[in-house]
């Protein structure tokens, strides 16, 4: 029992040095997104027990759920914790409502859990709440500047459809609702070293438009060049879709814009739900190429050998999603067996 509660303080202690003194860099082993929607799903505990047993060593949690973070308690798993959107107009209110968010859903588990990223809403630009993301964002900065907690890092998660041009990525552009709202967030994120989460599936442009998107250029297997954008050259399209994003951070106005890093909050291939663009066997190899291209730091065109942090979507099958391929993104059945070989 003495030993067992030595092993406690010890994993405490590293907890709370990465957290208040930065000291534990991110690594580059790929992360994977933890959803709930399903009502056939394993405990929290099995779930933070099959992470460690395939040694996923990053987890995005969508919301501030208890069972999970009670589960993560010492574990050495890097989390990434969202801010649920219909939560985002209570907490601009005041400092006070985001305030007591914090000290209910991260203050307790500060001293043995590893906190990467807050998450202030999942695609919620564009949007009708998008506009509430920038004043959260603030509060809670002001938190962690408060409690020294350096290395937690405050960002939100946009999807592809921020876009309003993509192609060539040189030329990726936010719409001009998106931009209004960015040109507040993208000079926040510049200034606190944070980067931006951006949410990239080739899977939908290519199921989308298959007689001009090559399946080898979405799934990372083309072997030559299949987009030349100047001097850049491009062999697969989740590149391309960074150095988009990329791009269109650097059209917005504030200094330091073109320095904001992005981490790939979610990318994935469902196994099923639409024919013969959703088989297991293509699941598998986007899912391993994905991985193998995070995990190398190759970075992309743009930013050659930069370090592209990355979270695969999803860990299972989620039976109460929309039916088709959104309950088909898991890596796992809810059993716990493989959907198919990734890892």
């Amino acid at each position: 029992m003495a030993v067992l509660h030595w092993i406690a303080l010890i994993l405490s202690f590293v907890a709370t040095i990465h957290n208040h003194l930065g000291l534990v860099e991110a690594s580059p082993d790929i992360g994977v997104c933890y959803g709930m929607i399903g009502n056939d799903l394993p405990s929290a505990t099995e779930v933070v027990n099959l992470y460690k047993t395939y040694g996923i060593g990053k987890m995005r949690l969508f919301d501030r759920n208890p069972s999970a973070l009670q589960a993560l308690r010492g574990r050495q798993i890097n989390v990434t914790l969202g801010i649920r959107n219909e939560d985002l107009p209570n907490l601009a209110v005041s400092q006070d409502a985001v305030n007591s968010w914090f000290a209910s859903n991260v203050e307790p588990y500060l001293n043995d859990i590893i906190f990467n990223y807050i998450s202030v809403g999942n695609e919620v630009i564009p949007g009708a709440l998008g506009d509430y993301v920038l004043p959260v964002m603030l509060s809670l900065q002001n938190i962690l500047d408060e409690k020294n907690l350096a290395c937690i890092k405050v960002t939100t998660v946009v999807p592809g459809s921020a876009l309003g041009v993509s192609y060539p990525p040189s030329s990726g552009e936010f719409t001009s609702e998106v931009s209004s709202i960015m040109s507040g967030i993208v000079p926040f994120l510049a200034q606190q070293s944070s980067p931006l989460m951006i949410n990239v599936y080739p899977y939908f442009a290519y199921a989308s438009d298959p007689a001009n998107i090559r399946l080898d250029y979405a799934q990372f297997t083309a072997t030559s060049p299949v987009v030349q954008d100047g001097s850049l050259s491009y062999y697969n399209m989740f590149d391309a879709m960074v150095d988009a994003f990329l791009a269109a951070m650097e059209k917005i106005d504030g200094v330091g814009a073109n320095v904001v890093d992005v981490v790939v909050s979610e990318s994935g291939w469902p196994s099923d739900g639409n024919g013969n663009f959703t088989t297991p066997g293509l699941a598998a190899t986007y899912n391993k190429n994905y991985m193998n291209h995070i995990t190398s730091i190759a970075g992309t065109p743009k930013r050659p050998g930069a370090y592209i942090e990355g979270y695969m979507f999803a860990m299972f099958n989620e039976n109460q999603k929309p039916n088709g391929v959104e309950q088909h993104f898991g890596l796992f059945h809810p059993n716990m067996q493989p959907v198919y070989p990734v890892f």
